[in-house]
């Protein structure tokens, strides 16, 4: 027994809440708001699976939780389980009263009417007719949902039922003392955690924690060992029927992969880099559509409301979007909805981000897609779930499941109309923060080169994979071949953009990202047009993470291979998609860390065009130009005319940009010329 108690949050047992060591757990409960969110994400194409979700009344007051009730609007009585949500009303959170607790009866009902539900009360404080209720409310839920989808089933029809929930009303700390010294303690805010502090000083206190716990009369449910007599050991489900054997709750036990298409044959050809145009991201909406082709009971896209808009809309020849409410006859106009869809879009990142784990997390995959500068409302979602997995890995029994795949696009420069409000790459550096163990960025600079990162990312497991690719049309660089390779090295030196081969470098340009890398050619072309002899050296990265040193991630590089490609001593002009000091961070332990100079987004923008808002962000072709020949000694004097011919041609295209609202001519038709 007394290993038994020491298992409870103390040090090398298990957490006070729900935790990766718990077997048959898979609700990272240290942060509140997703459990039904996860529920339902449990039971999408899982048709004999009926999940119960316990919410407490004060997980129930979050903005994630209110939300996630609308997931009932979502289920398929044909093709999924259901859900039983519990609301547990006990009254108070750790010392405040909670606001369903405090509402009448008549208006709780309402709620949850409005949301769809059917709810059941369950209330009281006597033990014994508690117990009988609660197992025939249970029991009626049970009922009526096996009759709502043996109808559905029966007749073919997916219509969306007013699903069963049920309202639990019990005393907080119900069993301990009424009151303790003066104090209020069951039914009150001070049962919550340690109900009674004081018993190692407290004589009084201790006696009634001693009454307390017998009046449970343990001698009456364990032998003289300590075991649990067999009569009550008899109750307890056998095998699998067991909570803690349930392989739902381990997800990969059920696990099957992916059957893939071969993403090269969606890519794009390229005849002449930097010549041919293509929405990176409209290509792998149709590597993705053939994804789903092949996977139609195991494999789903999420997003707030953005998958048309992200260009992924291809998907939507095999898969549309899920909908069980009304139909208006207008949604045939490109509505793109139907009962049995493979697509999910409600406009709460939580929900979906929740609906994705609890469905991957129970053996099946899929991917997220949305804006960059709201994918920040899931940062501390996106913790949780990465600390799960790292918690996994330490757990032989814990098999592995499929990687968690955000896609972030609508990315920040490229949000010219937009505005200010949306210019945020900082998802990168939350990631970033978490475990290299678990998490992987990718920044692929064209379409080739995504299609391959994709491909890598969804044959994956237990990682947290970004992917990060602008929807717009951008110029293309690598044929299949090539961004196979560059993408297996994860960084690499571009010898058709480089001129230094066989002799050392006066610079390197290196770019992160598609936009900067295209901004990034574009001063390297400039470089070898005003300055013939300079030699350059242009590199890219694909993977963040190799610019890390190889002892602090498992992609990262060895000091040699570092140097191998950025040189010992050379001038580094850094074209980054993101915040430029995330850079800084990865590479500050590298011999020639001082010879990186970094241009990323500085918080400068609003409504601009392209160029107009890399210039005020220095990550423009020609500040980035000027900053090279700044930064080799020999063209701090013959470089001048260069340099000068420069400034005037960053003026005259911020000039163009304000007067007329779009980027000149030379700008937007830009190819590589070399």
């Amino acid at each position: 027994m007394q290993r038994f108690f020491k298992q409870f949050s103390f040090p090398g047992g298990i957490g006070s809440h729900s935790t990766p060591e718990t077997p048959g757990s898979i609700h990272e409960g240290g942060e509140l708001g997703y459990s039904v969110s996860h529920a339902y994400g449990t039971v999408y194409d899982n048709p004999d699976l009926i999940t119960l979700v316990m919410v407490g009344d004060g997980e129930a007051e979050t903005g994630p939780l209110a939300t996630s009730w609308h997931s009932n609007k979502f289920l398929n009585p044909i093709t999924d389980g259901a859900v039983l949500p519990v609301l547990h009303l006990n009254g108070y959170k750790i010392n405040n009263p909670t606001l369903l607790a405090r509402i009448s009866h008549e208006e709780l009902e309402a709620l949850f009417f409005g949301y769809g539900y059917t709810p059941y009360f369950v209330e009281g404080s006597d033990s014994a007719s508690m117990h009988q209720a609660m197992a025939a409310t249970l029991e009626q839920c049970v009922l009526e949902i096996r009759k709502i989808q043996k109808q559905a089933r029966d007749t073919g029809k997916a219509v969306r039922p007013r699903w069963p929930m049920i309202v639990l009303r019990s005393p907080k700390g119900w069993t301990a003392p009424r009151k303790v010294g003066k104090h209020y303690l069951e039914g009150y805010w001070r049962a919550h955690q340690v109900p009674i502090a004081d018993i190692a000083t407290n004589p009084a206190n201790l006696k009634a924690l001693e009454k307390w716990m017998r009046s449970y009369k343990p001698e009456e449910l364990f032998d003289n060992n300590g075991r649990l007599i067999p009569e009550l050991k008899a109750l307890a489900p056998k095998g699998r029927r067991r909570m803690s054997a349930n392989p739902v709750a381990n997800g990969g036990l059920l696990r099957r992969p992916l059957e893939m298409p071969d993403f090269r044959s969606a890519g794009v050809e390229v005849k002449k880099p930097g010549a041919t145009l293509a929405s990176s991201v409209s290509i792998l909406g149709k590597f993705l559509r053939e994804v789903m082709r092949r996977n139609m009971e195991n494999f789903r896209v999420v997003g707030p409301d953005e998958t048309e808009s992200n260009q992924l809309q291809a998907i939507y020849e095999v898969g549309k979007k899920v909908w069980l409410g009304e139909y208006f006859p207008e949604d045939a106009d490109g509505g793109e909805l139907a009962t049995n869809g493979r697509v999910m879009e409600m406009l709460s990142e939580h929900t979906v981000e929740g609906w994705l784990e609890g469905y991957i997390l129970t053996g099946r995959h899929g991917l997220i897609n949305s804006y960059e500068p709201f994918i920040h409302v899931i940062d501390s979602m996106f913790n949780q779930h990465a600390k799960w997995l790292e918690k996994c890995k330490e757990l032989a029994w814990r098999a592995p499941i499929s990687s968690l795949n955000l896609l972030i696009t609508g990315l920040v420069w490229r949000q010219d109309h937009n505005g200010f409000t949306h210019q945020d790459p900082g998802f990168l550096d939350v990631v970033a923060n978490k475990s290299p163990e678990v998490v992987r960025i990718y920044l692929p600079p064209d379409a080739n080169s995504l299609l391959s990162v994709a491909d890598h990312c969804l044959r994956s497991v237990n990682y947290v994979n970004v992917i990060v690719a602008d929807k717009k049309e951008h110029i293309q660089f690598l044929d299949m071949d090539l961004a196979i390779a560059h993408c297996t090295k994860g960084i690499g030196i571009w010898s058709r953009a480089s001129n230094d081969q066989g002799v050392e470098p006066d610079v390197v340009m290196a770019s992160c990202g598609d936009v900067p890398t295209t901004e990034s050619l574009a001063a390297t072309a400039l470089l070898r047009q005003y300055l013939p002899d300079a030699k350059v050296r242009f590199v890219n990265v694909v993977d963040l993470f190799r610019l890390v040193p190889h002892t602090e991630h498992p992609h990262g590089m060895t000091d040699r291979e570092f140097e191998a490609i950025f040189t010992p001593d050379k001038p580094v002009i850094f074209n980054f998609h993101a915040y430029p000091w995330l850079i800084h961070r990865l590479t500050y332990r590298r011999p020639g860390q001082h010879n990186i100079h970094v241009r990323g987004y500085k918080e400068q923008g609003n409504i601009n065009t392209p160029l107009e808002l890399a210039i005020q962000n220095h990550t423009d072709r020609f500040s980035l130009a000027i900053d090279a020949i700044d930064r080799i000694p020999r063209f701090h004097v013959t470089g001048a005319g260069a340099r000068e011919e420069l400034v005037n041609q960053r003026i005259a295209c911020q000039e163009h940009a304000y007067r007329f609202g779009i980027d000149r001519s030379e700008i937007t038709d830009w190819k590589w010329p070399y």
